[in-house]
């Protein structure tokens, strides 16, 4: 049994490439091959040399023989090797540098040897190697080793071309990031892109060549220009094109029949081995990309650094980006909450990954639970809440409101009631646009939680602070659109949209948790905080757009199927309501929201009436009282429209 098992570990070693080994798929020669096999080229090279030596009528010296001769230079060849590190480059991509070490290697094991040659001659009145036989020695083993070298480069170019169908590419741009990357394609041996010039914005560009290769201006000639040359693709490289020109530079590219290639600028490149890697095609997130926030980092840091933070829904796509971002702010402690077990283990493990020196804690929880939630205040000293636990799903709630009124509603009225009580500094409310004239019980339930947070900052001259913070769709958020689109052009669609007309607000999640973080430094109490969420987008655009990103046409390669609104979906989403006003803050991208607000009393008798509700397990008595407390909502392609009906008659 242990010799099968040793035989199945050596299989696993050698073939399965559970090791730097990887002999089934070689990318790199391991160093000690590539040292093993400089000693068998020296050793052969020891061996023709004596046998041309002795060919020449010449008599060794006796002091050793012709075997410990043998293994005395190989011993000095070796610790050459490793004194100049001749082992450490990539054979296939060796340079004058790798070929400098080995002059410098071989160089020094001849004067070592020399060295000891004639010392002992001078102590002992004889030699121990014969000069002559050093001399051919040295010639032949740098031969030997400079060829062995050649010999894999030139190699792996051969099967480099063989196997890769590389692009004929142009790079957009003429700067500092589009020249480096073409000295990097051009010097390695990537063959996926072959250069084939540069694009450039500028007309006087054109009588010039860089790396020899021509400047092409971009214009409306452009495409009959560059028809003869083959081009298959276009590479923008941490070019600073604005969004309207690189959206419609792609565009007329896809047209075309170009693929369009994306890599970051220059300072985001670990090494040039990685070039490969970094060129990608050019993704709809890129083509939907939001400018760079600027934050007041110092306020920021100011009631986050060494504060205890907790984050409900630590797990989810908004309040795992919370908690990184948080995390770069030192807090004392950062309590990450969720009740989803796998996704709550994997951001623990990324945390402590990315950020060693934070000291986190893991809370397996459910805010409707208000004894467990109560038990994690009196157990830390909170200062910040990031309230980001929530059901987001719309038609989903629609099926299930009961469960959105214990989670978005009740959930949220656990943790602000538990944070006057425990005297937290900042309490900061994630919401959605989808609270705005709600049409869903989801967007209805999320409008009830805000007016909640907003009315006990009225009633109770409290310590804390609430703050809400209002947006729209993230770019790759679970569940989000463009995952879902990504899918169904993999399984070879159709992409289904629900309404020809239907837009949507985006932003990246990186971007919504920055201002998230950024309104928290700017509540006074009470408020709703408004992203600028840029101008909306065509879902039936969108998906055209991405399939074609993908290389495919629409309709013709990809159907896309009008399916129908969901049930409680609408055509367009909004930040403000009829009643409400907004008002500009010292930062560009976040508004201020004036609503009215409801009576403490009242907002809790209409709370009492929901779970009265609640406990006769009829969900449209519950939904009758959710519209009771807030009256603009108006059900859409929903069963509850019927309650609505029933209102005005």
């Amino acid at each position: 049994m242990k010799i099968k098992h040793l035989n199945n570990r050596i299989a696993q070693v050698f073939w399965n490439g559970d090791n730097s080994l990887q002999f089934k798929n070689f990318r790199y020669l391991p160093r000690w091959i590539v040292v093993a096999i400089d000693l068998v080229l020296v050793l052969c090279s020891c061996y023709f040399s004596l046998f041309l030596i002795e060919n020449g009528n010449s008599t060794f010296y006796e002091v050793l023989s012709i075997n410990q001769q043998v293994a005395f230079l190989l011993l000095v060849y070796l610790a050459t090797f490793f004194t100049f590190s001749t082992y450490s480059g990539l054979i296939r991509h060796s340079t004058f540098v790798d070929v400098f070490k080995i002059v410098m290697a071989c160089s020094l094991a001849m004067l070592f040897l020399v060295a000891i040659n004639f010392t002992y001659y001078f102590l002992y009145g004889q030699k121990v190697f014969l000069m002559s036989f050093l001399i051919v020695h040295l010639s032949i083993t740098f031969t030997a080793l400079f060829s062995f070298r050649l010999a894999v480069k030139k190699a792996y170019s051969f099967f480099s071309n063989s196997n890769l169908k590389g692009h004929d590419v142009l790079i957009v741009g003429v700067n500092d990031d589009s020249i480096a990357l073409a000295e990097a394609l051009t010097t390695s041996q990537n063959q996926n892109f072959n250069l084939m010039g540069f694009v450039s914005f500028k007309k006087d560009h054109q009588r010039i060549k860089i790396l020899g290769k021509p400047i092409i201006k971009y214009g409306s000639s452009f495409y009959k220009i560059i028809a003869p040359m083959k081009v298959t693709g276009l590479i923008i490289a941490g070019t600073p094109l604005s969004l309207k020109r690189k959206n419609e530079m792609v565009d007329r590219a896809l047209a075309h029949d170009l693929k369009v290639f994306y890599v970051p600028d220059i300072t985001q490149w670990a090494d040039q081995e990685d070039l490969s890697l970094k060129i990608k095609e050019i993704q709809i997130e890129d083509l939907l990309e939001r400018p760079v926030l600027h934050l007041e980092d110092v306020e920021i840091s100011k009631y986050l650094n060494d504060r205890v933070v907790l984050i409900t829904g630590a797990a989810g796509s908004i309040g795992s980006e919370i908690s990184r971002q948080v995390s770069k702010y030192h807090p004392k402690c950062l309590l990450i909450l969720d009740q989803a077990e796998s996704p709550l283990y994997d951001l623990e493990l990324e945390l402590k990954e990315h950020f060693p020196t934070i000291s986190y804690k893991v809370i397996l929880a459910d805010v409707r639970q208000k004894d467990r939630l109560e038990q994690i205040f009196k157990d830390h000293s909170i200062s910040v809440v990031f309230h980001a636990a929530a059901y987001k799903h719309v038609p989903m709630m629609e099926e299930h409101p009961k469960e959105a009124v214990h989670v978005n509603i009740l959930g949220t009225v656990h943790l602000a009631d538990l944070a006057v009580a425990y005297k937290v500094e900042r309490f900061v409310m994630v919401s959605t646009d989808k609270a705005v004239n709600p049409t869903n019980v989801m967007g209805a339930s999320k409008r009830a939680a805000e007016m909640y947070v907003q009315s006990l900052q009225q009633h109770i001259p409290a310590h804390t602070k609430f703050i809400t913070t209002r947006f729209g769709n993230v770019l790759g958020s679970n569940g989000s659109v463009i995952p879902y689109f990504k899918k169904q052009i993999a399984n070879g669609g159709p992409v289904t949209v629900t309404h020809l007309d239907i837009i949507r607000y985006f932003m990246t999640i990186p971007e919504a948790c920055q201002l998230v973080l950024q309104a928290g430094t700017m509540g006074k109490g009470g408020e709703v905080f408004v992203f600028d969420m840029g101008p909306p987008v065509k879902i039936m655009d969108l998906a055209k757009r991405m399939i074609k990103l993908s290389g495919l046409q629409p309709y013709a390669d990809i159907d896309i199927q009008i399916i129908g609104l969901r049930p409680g979906e609408k055509l367009y989403e909004e930040l403000l309501t009829d009643a409400s006003t907004s008002l500009p803050t010292h930062h560009h991208k976040i508004m201020i929201v004036k609503d009215q607000t409801m009576p403490y009393e009242k907002l809790v008798t209409h709370l009492t009436q929901i779970t009265t509700a609640l406990q006769q397990e009829k969900d449209e008595a519950v939904v009758h009282q959710i519209k009771q407390l807030v009256p603009e909502f108006i059900s859409k392609n929903s069963v509850f429209e019927l309650l609505d009906h029933n209102a005005t008659l």
